[in-house]
């Protein structure tokens, strides 16, 4: 939550674009209060997610190659 003067604000994570493919999700969404862009993948086989910001210069190729990112949530 973020306050502006004395109203609060929730944000919005927003969809930007979803896929799936062989047992794989790959979500990218945006927060239009800080701009953040992150990279939800589930692997719907094992259980397995992460989800991790990217830059938003990036975003696209975070998208298409979700496992070149994931070396960023393992370290956070």
């Amino acid at each position: 939550m973020e306050r502006r003067g004395d109203i609060e604000v929730w944000p919005t994570k927003r969809e930007l674009s979803r896929r799936r493919s062989a047992g794989i999700e790959v979500v990218l969404y945006w927060c239009d209060t800080t701009s953040a862009v992150t990279l939800f993948v589930l692997d719907e086989r094992t259980g397995e997610a992460f989800e991790v910001e990217v830059d938003g210069a990036q975003a696209l190729d975070a998208f298409n190659h979700p496992y070149a990112y994931c070396g960023a949530a393992q370290a956070a």
